[in-house]
């Protein structure tokens, strides 16, 4: 997923707000999850969530996901983001990296076994 925050996603300092990135991350990260579920997820968890430079207006970040792990009814996914910046010459650095439990639901909203 690729997304560039706006002014209206950022702090008093100018920087973006950490709960914005941990918004677009749990998005990122549960594409993956509910394609293996066939179906209906939730995050259950974040595991870790590690902020290393801060983000800008205009950087563009991307998010990568790996399936870590998959259990009877959860998924561990982890995630990293890397901003580009400066279009003119552009830099890309990694951002911030994290690892989310998602669990398969039925319609109830009751776990449910991950097919194989």
């Amino acid at each position: 997923m690729r997304v560039m925050p706006m002014p209206a996603d950022a702090n008093a300092n100018g920087d973006i707000f950490g709960g914005w990135i941990m918004a677009q991350a749990d998005l990122a990260g549960a594409v993956l999850p509910a394609r293996i579920a066939r179906g209906r997820i939730v995050t259950v968890a974040v595991n870790q969530f590690i902020f290393k430079q801060p983000v800008s207006v205009g950087d563009l970040l991307s998010f990568y996901a790996k399936v870590e792990r998959i259990g009877r009814t959860s998924m561990t996914v982890h995630l990293e983001v890397y901003a580009e910046r400066n279009p003119a010459d552009p830099v890309v650095c990694k951002v911030t990296e994290a690892n989310f439990t998602y669990v398969a639901i039925d319609r109830e909203g009751q776990p449910r076994e991950i097919e194989r």
